[in-house]
């Protein structure tokens, strides 16, 4: 979700107004997948390399972020969504992390869309992470051991296929260390409209080029077209 920034800037107001008008996009596009029964919506929120930006544009983030999680809960339980946060959580405050932890109780058992926050997440870390995971519930196995399967039981969302769709605005055209791992078939759709902006129809546009393309998995075209 790239933009916040710029769209204040163009409107010579301050970054944090653009990052709570972020936050209205963020409220119409989880609306809009879950009533087209998109079964997962991640949105990256926070990254490891973004606790290098100003201390009072990071400490602002982290009350919107915990204001989100207070205000947000209740109304995304009432439609169905689960929310979990994928990230590491020890950086953040004892009461975010524990409101966190209770968003996440409160909605396990939902059924409609999950919803995943990534905050305080890097896709390095994630291969890391699963790495060292994996050693310590394996003492006994050696290197030679570890594999695909291995780590995919251990990275973050592994309980979810992977993903189908990037989804980059504000004209930026990487991945900026986002689902590395998870992404190694994704189909990307970059777009200059910053994400302030971002509606119901920028993203059916997004789900129109998606669905027009052919995916192979390795395979030829003709392998994958139907009989």
């Amino acid at each position: 979700m790239d933009g916040n920034g710029r769209w204040a800037k163009k409107r010579l107001l301050p970054r944090f107004i653009g990052h709570q008008k972020g936050l209205n996009a963020v409220k119409r596009i989880v609306a809009h997948c879950a009533e087209q029964g998109i079964e997962a919506l991640t949105l990256f929120a926070f990254s490891t390399e973004n606790w290098r930006r100003p201390e009072e544009e990071v400490t602002k983030l982290m009350g919107l972020f915990l204001k989100a999680l207070k205000k947000e809960i209740h109304k995304l339980d009432e439609n169905n969504v689960r929310l979990q946060i994928v990230g590491e959580r020890s950086a953040f405050s004892e009461e975010i992390q524990h409101y966190i932890e209770e968003a996440e109780r409160k909605t396990a058992s939902n059924s409609g869309l999950t919803l995943n926050i990534a905050a305080n997440y890097g896709g390095r870390w994630d291969i890391i992470q699963a790495v060292k995971q994996w050693q310590a519930d394996n003492p006994r196995l050696s290197i030679s051991d570890l594999n695909e399967d291995a780590i995919n039981a251990y990275i973050s969302l592994s309980n979810l296929p992977e993903p189908d769709l990037l989804i980059r605005t504000g004209g930026e055209q990487r991945i900026s260390n986002f689902l590395i791992w998870q992404m190694a078939y994704t189909e990307f759709y970059f777009t200059d409209t910053l994400w302030p902006d971002f509606d119901e129809k920028a993203l059916e546009r997004a789900l129109d080029s998606f669905g027009s393309r052919e995916r192979r998995f390795g395979q030829t075209g003709d392998q994958v077209k139907p009989c």
